[in-house]
């Protein structure tokens, strides 16, 4: 089942689906994964990058921990935090876009759906992208994409290769046009950046949908995503009453995408940090320590 057509079901009170389905904390000392039914010691999990032991389910994380998984310790640096939305459409369907602003806001902690910074992973200086799902489904609105497109051009001018997490419903509709406008904005300061000659990876997490997908998640030097991550533009059901055919159970899955040519490499958690600080000195990528030998 797609994202979209969850959202769907969930209004009518019908499904509530593992996209957002998230381990049963219990008491807070235990967690329950929803894959294999093992029950862990909470902090067990946390140590290994919140993904089961038993199956390697991939627990969803917020972008605190994606940061924390990835990077080196306190080498994060974040940049345009002051960045909030505003409602320029005064758009309101059952509730007020600015009400679901100033609630998603208290309630994550988050301004907005994306946290960017420069930071160092086993000290080779990156820029840094994290989207976070819980805010308002990692939809990209304005500030996601100019927060996105600030960092690509910092990347740029100081020659830093770049890494986008992506986890997304897809574009703000709230925001109608002016949110539609940041996929094509991003995506020209993402050639920017290419033309510079610096690498660019996106990582696909679950889920990864709509606008995100149709640009800059799909425009990497190198794709990388988490196992069965689910990654697509449109809908399952959409799909298949267009093309009036039935799609393969694993279609829009991480696997699914890498077998057709979508997505290069799928990276379990756990050894992303290591992977990433392979990829970037395959391609050139320098440490701070070589820098100043």
């Amino acid at each position: 089942m797609s994202l979209f057509d969850w959202f769907a079901d969930r209004r009518k009170g019908q499904y509530v689906g593992k996209v957002n389905q998230e381990p049963d904390e219990g008491d807070g000392l235990w967690s329950k994964c929803p894959e294999c039914s093992q029950v862990v010691y909470r902090k067990d999990l946390l140590s290994n990058a919140s993904v089961c032991s038993n199956c390697g389910y991939h627990h969803r994380i917020d972008s605190t921990e994606r940061i924390a998984v990835l990077v080196d310790p306190n080498s994060f640096v974040a940049i345009d935090q002051e960045l909030e939305p505003i409602d320029p459409l005064g758009f309101k369907d059952r509730r007020a876009y600015a009400d679901r602003l100033r609630e998603t806001q208290a309630s994550t902690g988050l301004r907005d759906g994306v946290i960017t910074g420069v930071c160092e992973v086993e000290e080779i200086p990156l820029a840094l992208a994290v989207m976070d799902f819980r805010f308002m489904g990692g939809s990209m609105g304005s500030v996601v994409g100019e927060k996105i497109t600030r960092l690509v051009e910092r990347a740029t001018a100081k020659k830093l290769p770049l890494l986008i997490v992506c986890a997304s419903g897809g574009a703000r509709m709230q925001e109608g046009m002016l949110s539609l406008m940041q996929m094509a904005k991003i995506s020209g300061a993402l050639e920017r950046h290419r033309e510079a000659g610096v690498l660019y990876l996106p990582l696909l997490t679950h889920p990864t949908t709509g606008g995100v997908t149709a640009s800059f998640a799909m425009l990497g030097d190198l794709i990388l995503a988490e196992p069965k991550a689910l990654i697509g533009f449109a809908g399952r059901r959409v799909i298949e009453q267009t093309l009036r055919e039935k799609l393969p159970d694993n279609f829009q899955t991480a696997e699914y995408l890498q077998e057709h040519g979508f997505v290069d490499s799928i990276v379990p958690r756990t050894q992303l940090r290591s992977t990433l600080a392979s990829l970037l000195r395959l391609h050139g990528c320098v440490s701070n320590a070589q820098v100043a030998s």
